[in-house]
This record gives structure tokens, sequence and C-alpha cells, in this order.
């Protein structure tokens, strides 16, 4: 090495580049590269490679952090994700702010070296020059850079610099990230840098907004779309079971509801859409609303059944379906049960004394002929008597010792023969349990049954 060389470099400096080691001289990086010459002399180049690394670290730093970012979908969570990361690797202090709702803004808070909190903030972001705007999903205006003095108490306090930066999302803001430092300011490259990061930071906070949003409106639809819970009422036992084809799934093909009317009699329908999962499910909605809509203006079960195929064929998706209805009344020797079925397998009547037998009702499929013919059966429920819905899942269901048989008919009757004075909710349970555990893990199809029972006097 020449004089200046030796001035310039450390003396134990050249050991470690002949090993293929970049050196550091005056906080920069060198790399060596070696020429050889045919006089056997060598010369080694010192090229500068500070920014070629300090890109290839960002480089690697940014995917580790992307991976971070989307191990979360709670919202919440990947907040706390994004505060740490950036408290971590960009600056002292980090505020991660959600858009506002009626409640105020989400805000989390992470200190370097310190665990995430949250906070919910009923605060002015006008305070804040850009904030408004990054929330906003724009560039602050008039400047990223803010006046820690002009900092309102709920942002910062003992800082010397702030960067406001939004996080963008998939076509939706998902909110802004601001940084605080305690000594120094940000420069140029930690800037564009923070705005990188807040790019990915804001696409995995969208993403989560957006799947916990769609979380709540399934669950809300879903809701919507499963039987409901029966109420007790004085003068009828009522008790309802449901299980969707899939168990992966909530809502099916098969429906029940239970109507009161003005004059206090029982409207009780229950049937089976052809098909199954989210599609049939939409299916039983439609037809859950007609049945509700028509029950005020249609005078017995032929006409609201009549009307209500007239419906499904109108519809552009129509599915056909079964169903049976009964309208349920208490008088002084019990229940007077009046039933029809469109299509469906016939109510069955377990008496008091163990005795099954099936109504005397059948009919046409609902929604696929321009006219349908029923029947309606009118059946006494003494006290301790009963009245079984069920869909064709149960009789259907196939399992048992080899898995490859039938429930069926007979065995449904024999079981509901050992069933005598059981109350509604007993009823329902035991038909339900004995269909679960003949099909076992095997496959089925969606089930319902409904229980109406004469109520033994005290």
């Amino acid at each position: 090495m020449n004089d200046a060389a030796k001035e310039l470099l450390p003396a134990d400096v050249e050991p470690r580049w002949q090993h293929g080691e970049s050196v550091l001289i005056s906080e920069r990086s060198y790399a060596a590269h070696r020429v050889d010459h045919g006089s056997g002399e060598v010369t080694w180049w010192l090229l500068d490679d500070t920014d070629l690394r300090l890109q290839q670290n960002r480089a690697e730093l940014l995917a580790r952090m992307s991976n971070a970012l989307m191990t979360s979908l709670n919202p919440e969570r990947c907040m706390s994700v994004v505060a740490e990361l950036a408290a971590t690797h960009l600056a002292d202090e980090v505020l991660v702010i959600a858009p506002g709702t009626t409640e105020g803004h989400a805000v989390t808070r992470c200190r370097r070296g310190e665990q995430p909190t949250h906070e919910l903030l009923r605060v002015d972001v006008e305070e804040v020059v850009g904030l408004s705007e990054a929330l906003k999903g724009f560039p602050p205006v008039p400047s990223r850079w803010i006046d820690p003095a002009a900092a309102p108490a709920w942002l910062a306090h003992d800082v010397s610099s702030i960067v406001v930066t939004p996080l963008p999302g998939h076509g939706v803001p998902a909110g802004a990230l601001i940084l605080m430092r305690r000594d120094g300011r940000f420069d140029e490259d930690e800037e564009s840098f923070a705005r990188l990061f807040a790019s990915r930071a804001g696409v995995a906070m969208s993403a989560a907004w957006l799947f916990t949003q769609q979380a709540v409106i399934t669950e809300r639809l879903t809701m919507d779309l499963l039987p409901p819970l029966l109420r007790r009422y004085e003068h009828v036992d009522l008790a309802g079971r449901y299980r969707a084809a899939q168990d992966t799934e909530r809502v099916g093909g098969d429906f029940y509801d239970v109507h009161e009317r003005e004059d206090g009699e029982l409207f009780v329908v229950l049937g089976d859409v052809c098909g199954k999962g989210l599609d049939a499910a939409v299916q039983t909605g439609r037809v859950r609303t007609t049945v509700h809509a028509l029950l005020p203006v249609v005078a017995d079960h032929d006409q609201l059944l009549r009307s209500l195929n007239q419906a499904l064929l109108t519809s552009d998706r129509t599915r056909f379906i079964t169903v049976v209805v009964a309208t349920v009344t208490p008088r002084e020797d019990g229940l007077h049960v009046r039933l029809t079925s469109g299509g469906h397998p016939p109510a069955l009547i377990v008496r008091a004394d163990g005795g099954v037998e099936a109504a005397k009702t059948r009919g046409t499929l609902v929604g696929i002929l321009p006219e349908i013919v029923t029947t309606t059966d009118e059946v006494v429920l003494a006290p301790g008597d009963s009245c079984l819905l069920h869909t064709d899942g149960i009789t259907e269901a196939v399992g048992g010792p080899l898995g490859d048989e039938e429930f069926g008919e007979q065995r449904l009757l024999r079981a509901l023969g050992e069933c005598r004075g059981m109350p509604a909710e007993a009823l329902a349970e035991h038909v339900h349990m004995l269909a679960s555990q003949w099909i076992g893990e095997g496959t089925h199809d969606d089930m319902a049954v409904v229980a109406i029972t004469a109520p033994r006097r005290r």
C-alpha cells in the first residue's frame, strides 16, 4: 500500500479483504476484488457497496416483515404486528391509527422494546397536519414532517421528529402510521423505506379488516338462514333439531318455522329444498320469507301451498321443495292438529300408549308443476301424545354396522314406539341422536325434526 492507502486504511484491513470479506471504512462498506497480473503481482480494488448492501438488507427486512404481517387476519393483532415491527426497525415510538368509526379511532401504540398497547380514542385528527389526509389514503399535506412542538398531547411528547405516512390498502385506506424519534431526524432514505413498509402493512391491515367484515356479514346472514329457537307455549310443547349435510357448514336445505296467529293457533312448517349447502340454504330463506308473507292473507293450507308453488315457479333460480304444514289449536281434550303435505314424508303420530301411526296426508311436490294437489288430515293429540315432523334426511340416513344401510321408516317407527309419553324436547333429541349414531362418521343429507306434544295435565 502506498502512503495514502496506509493513512486511509486500518492496519488490519488487508487480511479481511483477502478472505473475501467486506471491510468497513469510515462507516462505508467496501467489497474487495482481486486482479492477478502475469508478473505475479496482485492488485486489489476496493469498491464501495454500502448503498447496494443497504438495499439488499432492506429487501430482506421487508420480506421478513411481509411474512410477519401475513400471520394474522385479526385486525387488532395485525395492528400490533405493524406497530412492533415499525418500533423495532424504523422508529423509537410508533402509532398505528385505523380509520374512524362512530365510536372513535382504534389506536395501537408501541415503544421500542415494549409490548404494543391498544386503545379507542375520540380525537380530532385535524390537530395533526396531514393525518386526516393519510387516513383517507392520500399522502400527507402540506408536509410529512410534523413539528413536535405542535403535536397534541394524545399523540406524543419528548420527541424530536414525527413523520405521518398513509397505510394504503386494497383499494381502501387502512389507516395511518406515525413514526417518532426521541433524538435526531429521519432522513429521506429512511422516510422512503418507511413508505415501502407502510404499503405492505396497509395491504395486510386492509385484508384483516375486509376478512373480519366479511365474517361478520356471513355470521349475520347465517343466523337468518338457521332454523329458529322454538319458544315455550302454555298449551303446546314444541321442540326442533337441525343438522346440515356437511358438518363444516351450518346451513343447508332443510328448515322449519313456527308462527303464532292472533287467535292463538300455531302454524308450523317444515320443509326440504332440493340440494345441499349454501345455494339450498338461500332458497330456504326465500321460502321462509314467502310463507311468512302469505300467512296473513291465505285462509287454509291448500291455498298457502298453491300460492307458494306459484311464487317458486316465477323465480329465476328455483329449486323444488317438499313441505309439510301443521296448524295446532289447543282444545280442552288436548291439541287439534291439521296436517297437509306437499310431496313430503307424512307426519308420524306417537300415542301415549306407544302406538305410532302415519298421518293420512299427501300431496304434489311444490315448485315443479303449474298445479299441485294436496290432501289434509286432522288428528287430535291427547295429553302425552306427540306429532313428529321430519325430513327424509332421517329415514334415508346411511350407516349402520356395515355403513351401507338406510335408517329407514320401519326402524324409525320402532324407535318412536319406545318414546311414549316423552316431552317434545326429549322426543326430538332422541330421534336426532338415533340418526346421528346410525350415520357415524359417514356422509349424510340435511336433517330436521320438529316434535309437537300435548302436555299432560297436572
